[in-house]
């Protein structure tokens, strides 16, 4: 997968540790703007850790409705631009033209993934029911969060990075991403399942972050029946949850979950 620069560099720091100071370097992610062009127009500026690139262009077209699947992209091309990367994609047919009805422009930092839509009705548009009647053991999902940390070696390194990350019952964690941004992450899982011609309806999506209405979007997009995270959703979110029909586990640590919505996915007793 396309790398611009390091993902992460060292910064020199001082240490106080007890009534004893100390010179030493921490490694710190690394995050540059990256500017989404759809069929020649600004569409998005969003602070992301530049690597997997590729999975970050077509999970953002896909979570974020431009197009419905990656046949509906005719063309991309990642580049260097001055302090930053743009991802330039080209849209077939029908996508192209929805699109033009649609085109927006957004500033997105690196905690939140709604900046700059142009309504509050664009914000909150209803998603459209997951279709799936997966169901999974909630030990399941608490064994599964505990793997994350071994699967985040850029966030070993920093301590400062998210991660999304889809499991099934059937073949363990499948594909981890990681970016400073939690949207962004998820947007890079949703690609990476794309390339490999897969969707989330047969698994959970982990989350290592709390729960926010545009997370909750991009599931719903991804067809995900269940996302989990080591945080806790916020109201909206469940609100959104609910009306997708995707379950929501959240605060999942140390043997311990919290079931918000849909808990008829969730399997109570270890199968």
């Amino acid at each position: 997968m396309t790398r611009f620069g390091p993902t992460s560099v060292s910064a020199p720091t001082e240490v106080l540790r007890g009534d004893a100071w100390s010179s030493s370097a921490r490694a710190v992610p690394e995050e540059v703007p990256v500017a989404f062009v759809v069929d020649g127009g600004a569409e998005a500026v969003m602070m992301a850790t530049p690597a997997d690139l590729e999975d970050f262009a077509l999970g953002f077209a896909l979570s974020d409705g431009l197009v419905g699947s990656r046949d509906d992209l005719c063309g991309l091309d990642i580049s260097e631009e001055g302090p930053g990367v743009e991802i330039r994609f080209w849209l077939r047919g029908n996508a192209g033209a929805a699109h033009s009805a649609r085109r927006r422009t957004r500033m997105g930092p690196a905690g939140c993934g709604l900046c700059g839509i142009e309504s509050l009705e664009a914000a909150l548009q209803p998603c459209a029911p997951v279709g799936s009647d997966f169901r999974i053991a909630a030990t399941r999902i608490v064994t599964a969060m505990a793997q994350l940390p071994g699967m985040q070696p850029l966030n070993r390194e920093t301590r400062a990075v998210h991660a999304a990350a889809f499991y099934t019952p059937d073949e363990g964690v499948v594909c981890v991403r990681e970016d400073v941004g939690r949207h962004n992450a998820l947007d890079k899982l949703i690609g990476a399942l794309a390339h490999q011609g897969r969707d989330c309806t047969d698994g959970v999506i982990l989350m290592t972050s709390r729960v926010s209405i545009e997370l909750i979007q991009k599931a719903a997009r991804a067809n995900a029946p269940v996302l989990a995270a080591i945080s806790a959703p916020t109201a909206l979110a469940l609100r959104t949850a609910e009306g997708a029909g995707i379950c929501i586990c959240g605060i999942v640590r140390e043997n311990a979950l919290e079931v918000f919505t849909r808990a008829d996915r969730i399997v109570r007793h270890a199968d």
